[in-house]
């Protein structure tokens, strides 16, 4: 497996436990035969279940992006050790903007958002 391949995968699997968790935080808030059911008469999510749905659907938002990219950069034979890093500084970042979004840290979540973005950015600008 390539590297830049590595760390795609290595962000795919994170929104994957991502959704474990949240899914396994909102079940233990509601319950299991409430997750199961339609939702339509759920009350709305809170505290620790609230941000684990919050922070896996800012990962969910901004995957595709990181995916197209890293594709992208590797099928146009583009990468080198700025994408590279770029793709590291991605899923660092968004591991540790998805601990401390659950934990409920709001200023270094965005910094931590930001970072994840220069990190796209850096793949990016490999494609120009």
């Amino acid at each position: 497996m390539t590297p830049d391949f590595f760390w795609l995968i290595a962000s795919v699997a994170l929104a994957f436990v991502q959704v474990l968790v949240a899914s396994g935080t909102a079940t233990a808030q509601v319950g299991g035969p409430t997750i199961c059911g339609n939702r339509e008469d759920m009350a709305p999510l809170t505290g620790l279940a609230r941000r684990a749905k919050c922070a896996h659907a800012n990962m969910m938002e901004n995957l595709p992006l990181f995916i197209a990219l890293v594709l992208v950069v590797h099928l146009s034979n583009r990468v080198n050790s700025v994408s590279l890093f770029g793709e590291q500084l991605f899923f660092w970042a968004r591991l540790l903007h998805a601990i401390v979004y659950v934990i409920g840290i709001p200023w270094v979540r965005t910094l931590l958002w930001v970072i994840s973005l220069i990190g796209m950015l850096l793949i990016f600008l490999q494609l120009l």
